[in-house]
């Protein structure tokens, strides 16, 4: 059979494996082990542990497990309530302010967490209720969290990037830098919205309020006082000097990214000790418990995708598509662009985590030909792939809102994001025209 007939065999078992409802783990797992044996040597076969041990091998990927514990650690706390609180304190006085609070109370925890779920079920418990009792219509309050969650596959630390660094055989900590300022974009993009959509939404209400008496749905309360305001700061300074404290120590040289990650979730599990008193083997039983599952999980995911991009190169079915895409001569916008629009539609249906690995090994090397830096293309395929965790038919967050908020319809939910995939596109297309937005930071830093 030839390679082309191979390649769409491949990916067409894959897609069977994939919507038949089998994890994901064991959907590439058992597709790359039946080609194994129907197209390769028998003897590979004796090879599956070695070549999955061999290429899960990186120190890089030591990380994962303990970012996931600074994250786990985090999340279960009532520290995304704590940081939700403060910001809507100090924001109180700006029109739109709770909104704005709840997009930087997104960006910090994600930055703290470095999970989108994570980020939307932490900071959405509070903040949606919140934002509904002072009138923000049920759709503006889920778009403003799910959209605020995605920043969580795009701060530091990001599993995402960690895998992309992996792949893509790249530095991870030029990586982390590329993704701050796109994200301080996308959270100002995000406020500006929260800001707008605030005052048309109050200047609706006050015009039906003239016009027919209708009931405003926005109460007007009290700025909070500075005493308030500073009561609130001791329980979140430690959290913020958390995360300031983890990058000094990756960016100054300190330590590793691995030794920074086992830095942080031992710090984070001490810092919950202190403040909200979780230090008795019950209250930290969920903790170790959710970071064993998750890791596990993520874990073997990588493991079977890297199998499966094994067994691709084997057959040569990455190369050949990789010598087909750059035999169309495409220019290289055009060429970033068909690449993109797949992303955004594998993002439909996987995680970013099966998007990486699964599709690296054969759109990196035409985007390397083109002359594109593939630090920033990390970040721009970081940003496409959050469009797939807010947009419909599949949109993690948005099942994880209404999850949260069970008695907002889906179809507000999904309504309500929508102005923010708007917002990330635009994002993108910033990104593209200046490229200096993400790589002027590790430039600066790491040379």
């Amino acid at each position: 059979m030839s390679e082309l007939g191979i390649g769409l065999l491949y990916g067409g078992a894959t897609l069977v494996a994939m919507f038949s409802g089998m994890p994901i783990a064991f959907a590439l797992g058992a597709v790359a082990v039946a080609f194994m044996l129907g197209f390769m040597p028998v003897s590979s076969l004796d090879t599956i542990t070695q070549n999955v041990y061999e290429e899960m091998a990186s120190i890089t990927l030591l990380s994962i497990p303990l970012f996931i514990l600074k994250g786990a650690a985090i999340g279960k706390s009532r520290a995304g309530q704590d940081l939700y609180l403060a910001l809507h304190a100090w924001m109180r006085r700006i029109p739109g302010g709770l909104g704005i609070a709840n997009v930087f109370a997104c960006g910090l925890f994600a930055a703290m967490a470095g999970s989108s779920p994570a980020t939307c079920s932490a900071i959405g418990s509070a903040g949606i209720p919140e934002m509904r009792q002072r009138g923000y219509s049920p759709g503006f309050a889920a778009g403003i969290i799910a959209a605020g969650g995605t920043l969580g596959i795009l701060l530091p630390p990001s599993i995402t990037m960690i895998l992309y660094a992996v792949a893509a055989e790249q530095s991870l900590g030029r990586l982390f830098l590329a993704g701050i300022v796109p994200a301080l974009l996308l959270v100002g993009l995000f406020s500006c919205y929260a800001a707008w959509r605030y005052r048309r939404e109050y200047v609706c209400a006050q015009v039906a309020l003239a016009r027919d008496g209708t009931p405003s749905p926005f109460p007007s309360e009290p700025p909070a006082t500075m005493r308030e305001k500073l009561a609130l700061l001791p329980r979140v300074l430690p959290f913020v000097t958390l995360l300031i404290g983890v990058m000094a120590a990756l960016y100054g040289g300190y330590a590793t990214p691995s030794e920074t990650a086992g830095l942080g979730g031992l710090l984070a599990l001490g810092l919950i000790a202190v403040i909200y008193r979780m230090w008795n083997p019950r209250q930290l039983a969920p903790i170790l418990t959710g970071t064993l599952r998750e890791s596990t999980m993520l874990m073997f995911i990588i493991g079977m995708s890297l199998l499966y991009s094994y067994v691709m190169s084997y057959l040569h079915i990455s190369q050949s598509a990789a010598q087909w895409i750059v035999g169309l001569h495409l220019s290289r916008w055009v060429l970033l662009t068909a690449i993109l629009l797949m992303v955004v539609v594998l993002g439909f249906f996987l995680p970013p985590v099966s998007i990486i690995l699964m599709t690296a090994p054969i759109i990196l090397p035409p985007l390397r030909a083109a002359g594109f830096d593939l630090v920033w293309f990390g970040v721009v395929m970081t940003i496409v792939m959050e469009l797939g965790l807010i947009h419909p038919p599949v949109g993690l967050n948005i099942f994880v809102i209404k999850n949260t908020a069970p008695d907002i319809a889906l179809r507000d939910i999904v309504w309500g994001v929508m102005p923010f995939v708007v917002l990330m596109v635009l994002a993108v297309v910033l990104i593209c025209a200046l490229p200096g937005l993400s790589l002027w930071l590790p430039d600066r830093l790491m040379g």
